[in-house]
């Protein structure tokens, strides 16, 4: 999920804040329906990343996933949680979310999920925001500032070298073909959360989010563990690693 460092260079102008947990194109889904094994889908229960489920696509709901992140006070904020949670918290649809962590080593957290409800998680994904307090994090003359935050996502999200996703012992196949970058979006943060990122005004800003995620059908009634990693190496030993295990009760 996020982390407290930032990336800035002459070279990439990427400014970072790095947060794993945590589809483009045609294909509807309904509310109720599920994705089988098919042509083209190595992972049976999930949603394939070209799909378009729930009215959104992988890419949207990933802006969604941020600001429902950013709604939370610090002390609420999903990536720093731990051990037994109230899943239900800011969560409403049919398509609900689970947090990555913010890199603070392997997490363990427990919950009850309501049965027919889709879980959406990135393995690990950034949202470049917008505006910082360095004046210099600008886009250079004939660039936009979507076209600029997206370059500076990307770069860092360029740099995953593992991820790794286990849905009750069963590893998911082909993970770096779930990539989706967003538009442009905005969000409001809670205040707090300045000492997270601090990019946050607390007001209406920018973002674009890039990164790997997973959205899976309802699972079935009972008891499920969904176990997922990611890795960034910036090089020279420095790399940024996300570890989440959810051990999930589904409620009939």
């Amino acid at each position: 999920m996020k982390a407290t460092s930032y990336l800035k260079s002459a070279e990439t102008r990427v400014k970072s804040i790095l947060c794993g947990l945590l589809l483009a194109g045609g294909l509807v889904i309904g509310p109720t329906s599920q994705v089988a094994m098919g042509q083209g889908n190595p992972n049976p229960g999930v949603i394939p990343p070209q799909a378009r489920a729930y009215g959104l696509s992988y890419a949207d709901w990933g802006a969604q996933w941020w600001r429902w992140a950013y709604s939370f006070p610090l002390a609420q904020f999903p990536p720093l949680q731990s051990g037994e949670l109230d899943c239900s918290a800011g969560q409403s649809g049919s398509v609900w979310f689970l947090a990555g962590t913010a890199g603070q080593g392997p997490v363990t957290r427990s919950c009850s999920i309501p049965t027919g409800k889709a879980l959406f998680f990135p393995i690990i994904t950034i949202n470049n925001d917008y505006p910082c307090p360095d004046p210099n994090f600008q886009p250079p003359p004939g660039e936009t500032l979507e076209q600029f935050l997206t370059e500076g996502a990307e770069a860092v999200i360029n740099l995953v070298t593992e991820l790794e996703v286990v849905v009750d012992g069963q590893p998911l196949n082909d993970l770096f073909s779930y990539r989706a970058t967003s538009r442009l979006f905005t969000f409001t943060a809670d205040p707090s959360l300045v000492v997270f990122d601090p990019c946050v005004t607390g007001t209406e800003q920018y973002g674009v989010t890039d990164g790997y995620w997973i959205l899976m059908n309802p699972l079935p009634p009972g008891p499920h563990t969904i176990f997922f990693r990611g890795v960034i190496d910036f090089g020279g030993g420095n790399t940024f690693e996300v570890q989440v295990t959810y051990n999930l009760t589904i409620a009939p």
